[in-house]
């Protein structure tokens, strides 16, 4: 197959994987779409300049310069994004209040079909909550525990662009000796620091939740779990509140005196949330830290 019946190959499966994208909010599908978005741009342009002569290096040679101006241009991108988020006023660590409006749950139904499966497994619902994170725009979570109430489990839903909303899931226990074992699917980057006590698994390919839920009850074999006791929203705010004390001191967050004048957010913190944008964009996962 000559390359340019390739390339326009390409292109059309992009379109038609991000037209897919649109109507499902998949991340799983968002990598694929971005993987290709690379390939097409690298041997796209190197296919141009083939064909017309414009710079007289093997294609390969080019497809690859091509590649890496794309990453400089994207890695360019999101750094000013990080920078804005940075400086602007919208919370890092938003404070959740009760939403008693009843709106929580789409009605779309995959996730009515969600929310009978849980009933099914023997979860209750507890509490449902919402935060603003700016211009009307709200996080919404339903939470939801175990008959035991040793399990409990946090559906959020994202806005997202043209209207579309996404689910993630984040599944809490806690242990006799004081351990805080959570396990996620969230493919929003955090890159932050969390407290010693938490183990924190973040699965984002994992879309699932009847398998995040099993790997959940895999880590906790061999642990005491204890039942909750504490209010789920009370519970939430003083977690954002230690996340973003913990922060602070650790030197992902800059002190709250200099944030007005160097943002919200350090440097050091600019890198870690850039190193995990590009392993979740295009991996599906956290990035490692030592």
């Amino acid at each position: 197959m000559e390359t340019s019946y390739l390339v326009l190959s390409l292109i059309i499966i992009a379109i038609v994987m991000a037209q897919v994208n649109q109507r499902t909010g998949s991340p799983v599908v968002a990598i694929f779409v971005r993987w290709l978005r690379w390939l097409v741009f690298g041997l796209g342009a190197a296919q141009i300049c083939v064909d017309f002569d414009l710079i007289n290096r093997p294609f390969w040679v080019l497809t690859v310069v091509f590649m890496l101006v794309w990453f400089l241009g994207e890695t360019l991108y999101m750094w000013l994004g990080i920078q804005a988020m940075s400086v602007s006023p919208l919370p890092l660590f938003p404070r959740y209040v009760v939403n008693a409006s009843g709106e929580e749950w789409p009605t779309l139904p995959r996730f009515l079909k969600l929310r009978d499966w849980l009933r099914a497994q023997g979860f209750k619902h507890v509490q449902a909550h919402k935060a603003e994170i700016g211009g009307g725009i709200y996080l919404r979570n339903s939470i939801y525990q175990d008959a035991d109430g040793r399990i409990r489990v946090q559906i959020t839903f994202l806005p997202q662009a043209a209207g579309l909303v996404g689910v993630c899931y984040s599944l809490v226990s806690h242990t006799a000796d004081g351990y805080r074992i959570v396990t996620d699917n969230f493919y929003i980057p955090f890159a932050g620091f969390y407290p010693e006590n938490w183990l924190v698994e973040r699965m984002p390919w994992r879309r699932s939740l009847p398998r995040l839920l099993a790997r959940h009850r895999q880590r906790l074999v061999g642990d005491t779990t204890v039942a909750f006791e504490s209010d789920p929203l009370a519970e939430l705010n003083a977690q954002q509140q230690e996340l973003d004390r913990l922060n602070t001191q650790l030197g992902f967050l800059n002190p709250q005196a200099e944030r007005e004048e160097f943002g919200k957010i350090s440097q050091a913190g600019r890198y870690r949330i850039w190193k995990e944008i590009w392993t979740l964009n295009y991996l599906g996962r956290a990035a490692k830290y030592l």
